[in-house]
């Protein structure tokens, strides 16, 4: 009897280890990322879904327009529009090892909240509102359509992209 019990642990255990944790199997894929950005690669209008804008001008000032909120901040459900400022950058952040794009909005000029997907859960009223500033960590990657701006929203273990394409 002992040696039954002996065996179905060495078979029971090993098998329950992956069923406990449940993470994304890209959780620790490595996020793309780029190193010979130029700042004036990057001026001009990117769009992302829902009417989502962003304007960086050369003279480093940015418009942003119905832009979600970065990694957990997304789930709260607002969107944000504003001035501010961006700058390109190689110190590390965000989780990228290249450059990043750092964007700030420090005035508000509108804010409200996202229709959430079929399937999502709607916002909680209890939910944080719109800050009045916020920073986002661009990261960056060159495709086959060139260059592209996104950020994790969600769990950043989820890996969820939230794209940014050039306007053309």
């Amino acid at each position: 009897m002992r040696r039954i019990r002996a065996v179905t642990a060495l078979v029971v255990v090993p098998l329950s280890v992956p069923a406990m944790q449940g993470c994304n199997p890209h959780q620790y894929d490595s996020v793309p990322s780029v190193t010979d950005v130029r700042s004036s690669e990057l001026t001009g209008t990117w769009r992302g879904l829902d009417g989502t804008r962003v304007v960086l001008k050369a003279d480093g000032t940015a418009e942003v327009a119905r832009l979600d909120g970065q990694e957990f901040d997304f789930d709260e459900g607002w969107r944000l529009s504003g001035t501010g400022t961006w700058r390109l950058t190689d110190r590390p952040s965000g989780w990228g090892d290249g450059q990043h794009v750092s964007l700030k909005v420090t005035r508000r000029t509108a804010a409200e909240t996202r229709e959430p997907e079929d399937g999502e859960p709607r916002a909680s009223q209890d939910g944080e509102p719109a800050p009045k500033a916020y920073t986002w960590t661009l990261e960056m990657e060159r495709g086959e359509k060139g260059l592209r701006l996104f950020f994790l929203f969600g769990d950043p273990d989820s890996r969820s992209y939230y794209v940014l394409q050039r306007a053309g």
